[in-house]
């Protein structure tokens, strides 16, 4: 996977825009970070559940590990592009949207899943 990959599969959700923060491309839903690219683009997050984030990380360490400090406690999860495969990034990406998004927008879209 790689940063155009990840890109087109976070704005591929409903109701997703791309913003900058902290000098790298977010993805909001409802005005709401659910995933960012990296400055250089290697690698990604997506927030996540604390437990999907364990099961996620372990079934795939090499690919997935918490963020540093409490943002990693808190479900942030980076995602190193190279090692990733889709087939866990795009369930990955849906969960993080569908956790940030608002009640509302879940409703509208079948809950984006």
């Amino acid at each position: 996977m790689n940063a155009a990959q990840f890109r087109r599969l976070a704005l591929a959700l409903p109701e997703v825009v791309e913003h900058e923060h902290h000098d790298h491309p977010d993805f909001r839903v409802g005005g709401k970070v659910f995933a960012t690219l990296g400055p250089d683009g290697s690698w990604a997050m997506v927030k996540l559940p604390p437990d999907a984030q364990a099961d996620l990380i372990d079934r795939d360490p090499e690919a997935y590990e918490p963020m540093p400090g409490a943002w990693g406690r808190q479900g942030c999860t980076r995602v190193s592009l190279t090692a990733a495969q889709r087939t866990d990034v795009e369930p990955a990406l849906a969960l993080a949207w569908h956790t940030r998004a608002t009640p509302a927008i879940r409703k509208k879209h079948g809950g984006g899943r």
